[in-house]
């Protein structure tokens, strides 16, 4: 999996590319950790539009964001899903989780 990592306006882009799943672990979390820790941002959008294929890990994953991003006092949305990741998403309920757009 690849990122790419841009910060307007308060929010943090996290642009998710390939397979995330279990070998994406800490590719993931460098990705994420130093937005946690910026006083800049108040946001973390996890772009999945390039995402070709999610499992249980990687949903792991986002719940370890949000509660990491929530105990900093940031949100986390979602936005891009669509397809098999839009499903996945749909059956683990993370819309009840998550803002996803």
């Amino acid at each position: 999996m690849q990122t790419q990592v841009s910060v307007i306006n308060e929010r943090a882009r996290i642009a998710l590319s390939g397979r995330f799943d279990f070998n994406a672990h800490r590719t993931f979390k460098s990705a994420y950790e130093g937005q946690i820790k910026s006083n800049e941002v108040s946001a973390i959008e996890i772009d999945l539009g390039n995402v070709e294929y999610l499992d249980s890990a990687a949903l792991g994953m986002l719940l370890l964001l949000r509660d990491q991003a929530s105990s900093a006092h940031k949100t986390v949305i979602l936005t891009n899903c669509r397809g098999v990741v839009q499903q996945i998403l749909d059956i683990a309920n993370f819309k009840k989780l998550f803002t996803i757009q």
